[in-house]
């Protein structure tokens, strides 16, 4: 019997906050030492490893030790692009993990009549065959699927793993019904464990001819939605998956990162003067010592603006009482004071999305490409090259260099990917 480890979405440096930082990398330490512990032959990552493809060295250097250890153990780890992976300029931590020959990414395909056919990567100890397709951002890579040879991929004997980092049409959360997603009847059928990424909660799904869909979930946290579901009780971790000729046991094995507090303020019908008063008496009483708060006010006030909430008194507050981090939610408090284009969200990529979605119709654009639902990916994607922050020993002109490049390559993303795909 055989062992492999699934994990996805461990988003590596996807946090400022130096608290997060530690316990992010810690949480990466610690799956892989569960992985040493339950000797698996094998552990594939589906996408997503580092939360930009070009991070900071300190995060992967940190991150390559641990990697060098599970490797010399004889542990080989498979991996694919998540959308976070992906760069604009094509070449990403993962291609340099590679080089190094601390990774192996498995998506090996080559264009042949108007097809892509994909290659299998065999692991030596297990014979295991692995392939799948690397995800790009704002769901380009539907392309991908689209022209898909699966009929050799179908026709392949042996223990077959199919790697992918896309939401599944059918399997889809309610709460992403605005996400792309592929149709399961787009992948290829018959395979024996399709590991998937994408998608930040687990998830153990089957359909006909497309057993063993799985989804670890996100390792620790990419985002603010994501601390707080944990916070609220969501579990992560990976999958343990034990096999022969065929999937015998899928386990999944829980890390427990931090201990949280969640506390929800409803505002409405409150002035903010009234609501800011309440909050803080209601603090008074909670029990935050080591742990992760998630403070969430939403409602609409019934006068004064939401700026006069002293948000950072609030959270000074509970830091000062011992919290390890708090995070603050206030995308769903409004004003009737002070109205606004209001769009409501989870989290911040949420907002950003639908506000280019709902504002990008009021410009008038000739190129088709920048209209429409085209146009708003297209404006997040050139969004993500703008944030890049200043690596160090970087000098002002090498970063607007660098900025003006990258933003460059996404405003032609649509041209390089038809070239690359044709």
């Amino acid at each position: 019997m055989y062992k492999f480890a699934h994990m996805s979405d461990i988003h590596l440096g996807a946090h400022r906050d130096q608290i997060l930082q530690e316990l992010e990398l810690t949480t990466f330490i610690k799956a892989m030492n569960k992985c040493v512990e339950h000797k698996v032959d094998f552990i594939i990552i589906s996408g997503d490893f580092f939360h930009i493809g070009i991070p900071e060295l300190s995060i992967v250097n940190k991150a390559l030790r641990k990697m060098v250890e599970v490797k010399e153990k004889g542990i080989p780890i498979y991996v694919i692009y998540g959308s976070h992976d992906y760069t604009p300029t094509g070449t990403s931590i993962i291609d340099l993990l590679e080089t190094a020959g601390i990774i192996t990414n498995i998506v090996k395909w080559q264009m042949k009549d108007k097809k892509l056919h994909l290659s299998f990567t065999t692991d030596k100890i297990t014979g295991a065959k692995i392939t799948g397709i690397l995800a790009r951002k704002n769901g380009l890579e539907s392309k991908y699927y689209e022209r898909l040879d699966k009929q050799n991929l179908e026709q392949t004997d042996g223990f077959k793993i199919f790697m992918f980092h896309s939401g599944i049409t059918e399997f889809k959360p309610t709460y992403l019904t605005e996400m792309d997603s592929i149709p399961i009847s787009c992948f290829p059928k018959g395979f024996n464990y399709y590991a998937g990424g994408h998608i930040h909660e687990k998830g153990k799904f089957k359909l006909p001819g497309y057993k063993n869909v799985i989804f670890p979930g996100t390792l620790f946290t990419g985002y603010g939605r994501d601390i707080e579901a944990t916070v609220k009780g969501e579990t992560r971790g990976f999958y343990l998956v034990s096999f022969d000729d065929a999937v015998k046991k899928i386990e999944f094995i829980e890390l427990k990162s931090f201990d949280g507090k969640y506390f929800e303020f409803d505002a409405n019908g409150k002035n903010s003067v009234q609501a800011f008063k309440d909050i803080q008496e209601k603090l008074k009483t909670l029990d935050v010592t080591d742990k992760v708060v998630i403070l969430k006010i939403r409602g609409e006030l019934s006068g004064g603006k939401t700026a006069d909430i002293n948000f950072t008194e609030l959270k000074s507050n509970l830091l000062e009482k011992g919290a390890l981090h708090v995070y603050l939610n206030r995308y769903s408090l409004t004003s009737k004071d002070y109205s606004s284009i209001q769009v409501i969200g989870n989290d911040t990529s949420t907002i950003e999305r639908k506000m280019f979605k709902e504002n990008i119709g009021t410009i008038k654009l000739s190129q088709k490409h920048l209209k429409g639902e085209a146009g708003s990916k297209l404006a997040t994607e050139l969004l993500e090259v703008l944030r890049q922050e200043v690596k160090v020993g970087e000098s002002k002109r090498e970063y607007l260099n660098k900025i003006q490049s990258n933003g460059r390559l996404v405003l032609k993303l649509n041209e390089i990917f038809e070239e690359e795909i044709n």
